[in-house]
């Protein structure tokens, strides 16, 4: 039979989403049997001792005797020519070649295939070698590797203390074996030797391992247990298995659900109503299946299905998975660890199993489709189902994606200012200098005409013309003309986009002689200079290569929160714990601005240069001060202490929902409309300046506050790779990094491997957008790759926690 699940019982599901194309009447040996899929053909049991190969392009089954016992598993081989599959039972292991097995069928003879092992016991799992030549067979608590040539045992791997339920080799290391079992651990083997390479701790209290699966770009391995978690470990040599992510998806699921139940509900109340699918199947909070089991976990191919749509997928590379449960199939993307699709077997009445007790999948997809072949859990029933892979992803994405942001955001500015902006409420505000009169000095000049002498010297009309203006100085020195070019070519040159991150130890400078934790630290933007924020009320600059201190500031009260460096580089903003901010010239040492703490309530937490120095932007409290300003640093001798520079506020941005902002986050180097910034509610909310309002809110960014808030702000790298700027990182202490892209309002990769868990520890991205480099509690700092989950650098040395780190905009090595 054949159907198209065109009914849809509740959920945004849609006919063309996934059909039912074939329904055997057979009941499988086991609750729990091993199914293989592999495009187009199927290959599961069929009246327990008979195996059947269906071929979906021709819809004839092939049905191959020689069991006497229930066939408890089945897999195809790794090559496609011959095409080999693997069954096995109790009594024997048989290895057929389906060419030739066909050709029998159709010269009318009986198929046989070759046996290769017998009496091992229960197998749970049958695994073929990378080459074909070897097939791993998990019986009992053993694993045996078998010829695939004849009937020989060529290891026996026993040291598991329950059955083991699969088993993966690993491609690109020889001998290489892993496993997983009910005992709840997973093993590393050296089937040549029978040697245990590394054997992990338990991972769950009561659930086993269920499913196995190597991911071969990352060098990851997963595994899922019968509770509903997934757990990732790294395969890279000196990472020692340690473990990259573990993954609730029950949570995930539920996450999933609410993120569409609230992009319906919105679109809604936009639309027409009618044409809205149901939505009473969706899910509430908290009403998510109790049991989840992860039966299967296996490759999925997406690129496939959008190589077109730019809109769709991840602007960066990412690989996507496949989670077969009971109750449906969920697609993970490996970047990010979220939900990216969800097909329930019973949003579809048209589907003939509602519960799976197996499943299988092809790990290609062919026109956008891919083949799932599923057993019922309760009926004695093996259904085998076409899903379409686009079709899935763009009806659950393509709603949320843009739900409430019709308009996609950018950091580039690419409109006008509004009239209504309070950016141009602010630029139009005349902040000169105050008069004499408001500084209370009179005016020892009376008014008088211009010109009051009584002779004017002529203009020189009547004189010949100079035609010299100035003569050039023609004495310097060849070496000092060298310098001079090669300095002005140093300060202008771009940031090598293939440079290598700096991991090599150059130089270490003490800032004080007390133990002082340094609270901030920021490079100027041309990088010749090193701003520092001290705990001891200090701000320090220092040259470039640390060999000497350019400056310091003292005035505040407190700790030194923040620091931030003007575009032109020649003041430098500083926010403390007393409650104050300065403006410092960097060519002197007292505060060429200053608000005190009648001006705030709370702590200042942060401050910056906004809009190429025309504002300055701050964090009080739950909300963010947009302030107009004119810097004076002249003195009058009458009241030398009074300040000129006037500084007055153009509006302030109420963060919702939150008691504190934790971070902000603008650009400065261009034009920008928009401001991020984060708080204790753990939410993350994008400003738009031009239009003067919050435009769109990110909920449980983390679960826990949201420390720093990172965007690469270097103008080198604009002009190679402008898009990148919409991306931007957050971190929260035990919580990882996230990378978000703020066009799709999507978190599209989750960096792990270290865990700061006591501090919240800061982050900053190279100039070049390759590199991403964050502190940690452990006294050492982590370089990421940009496309990849893990860290590719640990660099130790310090005594302390590091909690600040930064990359130098002008030297691609020095960090």
């Amino acid at each position: 039979m054949e159907s198209d699940g065109g009914r849809c019982s509740g959920g945004r599901c849609r006919p063309d989403v996934v059909r039912e194309k074939h329904l055997f009447k057979a009941k499988p040996s086991e609750t729990l049997v091993q199914l293989a899929c592999s495009h187009p053909h199927c290959a599961f049991p069929l009246n327990q001792n008979e195996l059947c190969v269906w071929n979906t392009a021709t819809a004839q089954p092939l049905r191959l005797s020689g069991h006497h016992y229930s066939i408890s598993a089945v897999s195809f081989g790794s090559k496609t020519n011959p095409l080999l599959v693997c069954s096995a039972s109790r009594e024997r292991v048989i290895l057929w070649n389906l060419d030739e097995c066909t050709q029998k069928v159709q010269e009318g003879l009986m198929p046989r295939g070759l046996v290769i092992g017998t009496v091992l016991g229960m197998v749970r799992h049958v695994r073929f070698s990378p080459d074909d030549q070897q097939v791993a067979v998990c019986a009992g608590n053993r694993i045996y590797m078998l010829s695939a040539k004849n009937e020989a045992i060529l290891a026996e791997l026993s040291g598991h203390l329950a059955p083991v339920t699969a088993a993966e080799f690993c491609t690109w290391e020889k001998s290489r074996l892993i496993s997983v079992s009910e005992d709840r651990t997973f093993k590393v083997w050296d089937y040549s030797t029978g040697q245990i390479i590394y054997q992990s701790a338990v991972l769950t209290a009561a659930f086993p391992l269920l499913s196995l699966l190597i991911d071969e770009e990352n060098k990851q391995i997963i595994t899922g247990c019968a509770e509903g978690q997934l757990w990732i470990f790294s395969l890279i040599s000196d990472h020692n298995y340690r473990c990259v992510a573990c993954i609730n998806v029950k949570k995930e699921q539920e996450k999933f659900y609410n993120k569409v139940w609230k992009s319906v509900k919105e679109i809604g109340e936009g639309r027409n109503p009618s044409k809205l699918c149901k939505t009473n199947n969706l899910i509430p909070e908290g009403s998510v299946e109790t049991s989840l089991p992860i039966l299967l976990i296996e490759h999925c191919d997406f690129s496939v299905c959008f190589h077109n749509e730019e809109n769709i997928h991840s602007a960066l590379n990412t690989n996507w998975f496949w989670i077969g449960s009971s109750t449906g199939l969920l697609i993970i993307n490996l970047a990010n660890f979220e939900l990216e699709g969800l097909l329930s077997y019973k949003d579809y009445s048209d589907l003939s199993i509602q519960f799976a007790g197996s499943c299988a999948l092809t790990r290609t997809a062919v026109n956008g489709n891919v083949l799932c072949l599923i057993t019922s859990m309760f009926e004695d029933m093996i259904a085998v189902l076409e899903v379409n892979l686009a079709a899935l992803v763009r009806t659950q994405q393509s709603d949320f994606l843009v739900c409430g942001n019709g308009n996609s955001l950018s950091v580039i500015a690419r409109c006008p200012l509004l009239t209504s902006s309070p950016l141009c409420k602010g630029l139009k505000k005349n902040l000169k200098e105050p008069s004499s009169k408001t500084l209370g000095v009179k005016s020892m000049v009376k008014d008088q005409p211009l010109v009051f002498h009584d002779k004017i010297k002529s203009s020189g009309y009547t004189a010949a013309p100079q035609m010299t203006m100035f003569s050039p100085n023609n004495n310097l020195k060849k070496n000092e003309v060298s310098k001079w070019k090669t300095s002005c070519k140093r300060k202008n040159k771009e940031y090598p986009l293939e440079s290598y991150p700096p991991i090599k130890y150059e130089k270490e400078i003490c800032v004080t002689c007390q133990r002082t934790p340094i609270c901030c630290i920021q490079y100027s933007g041309d990088g010749e200079m090193l701003a520092c924020g001290l705990a001891d009320k200090t701000v320090l600059i220092f040259n470039s290569n640390l060999t000497d201190t350019h400056n310091v500031f003292s005035g505040h009260d407190g700790a030194v929160n923040s620091v931030g460096w003007s575009h032109d580089k020649k003041w430098l903003v500083s926010a403390s714990e007393d409650r104050t901010l300065r403006v410092w010239s960097v060519c002197n040492n007292e505060p060429a601005l200053l608000l005190g703490k009648e001006k705030f309530h709370k702590t200042v937490r942060f401050a910056q240069f906004y809009y190429i120095d025309a504002f300055i932007l701050l964090c009080c409290g739950a909300e963010f001060h947009l302030l107009s300003f004119h810097l004076d640093t002249t003195k009058d001798d009458l009241k030398r202490y009074k300040q000129r520079s006037v500084c007055k506020l153009v509006q302030k941005f109420p963060m919702a929902s939150t008691v504190e902002i934790t971070s902000l986050s603008a650009v400065n180097d261009f034009y920008s409309y928009i401001v991020l910034t984060a708080g204790s509610n753990r939410a993350l909310e994008v400003f738009d300046l031009n239009a003067g309002c919050s435009t769109a809110v990110i909920p449980e960014v983390h679960t826990k506050s949201v420390h720093q808030i990172c965007q690469n702000k270097g103008s080198s790298f604009s002009t190679q790779q402008p898009e990148a700027y919409n991306l931007f990182m957050t971190t929260a202490a035990g919580d990882g990094i996230k990378l978000w892209d703020l066009r799709t309002l999507r978190c599209e990769r989750r960096f792990e491997g270290h865990s700061s868990r006591c501090y919240p520890c800061g982050i900053a991205v190279s100039p070049c957008g390759r590199f991403i480099a964050s502190g940690s509690d452990d006294k050492c700092a982590y370089i990421y790759e940009m496309r990849s989950s893990t860290f590719s650098h640990k660099l130790g040395g310090h005594t302390e926690s590091v909690i600040n780190v930064t990359f130098s905009p002008s030297s691609p090595q020095r960090q």
